[in-house]
């Protein structure tokens, strides 16, 4: 092996991953429903209240994919495979 690690040697897998590394992704979507409830609150009260709902319901349906691809990348770069041991020392 390139690594100098034998065949079939077992791996340990450890994830990194805090609140602190996805605490920015949360509060980003957080604003964007905010945002979209405000708009949909102030069409609202025009004389289109559909709109307001499909905007709603779009901003969020739209906006979840994001939201679920930034929190699995951030957690597979924060997922690492080491070797294990095996009670050998160097």
């Amino acid at each position: 092996m390139a690594n100098g690690n034998p065949a079939g040697q077992p791996y340990n897998l450890r994830c990194t991953l805090t609140f602190g590394d996805i605490y920015g992704q949360i509060l980003i979507w957080m604003l964007v429903i905010f945002v979209s409830l405000a708009a949909g609150l102030a069409l609202m009260g025009a004389s289109k209240p559909i709109f307001a709902l499909v905007g709603v319901g779009l901003i969020l349906v739209l906006s979840l994919p994001f939201l679920l691809f930034s929190f699995t990348t951030t957690l597979l770069n924060h997922i690492a495979l080491e070797p294990a041991d095996g009670g050998r020392t160097a």
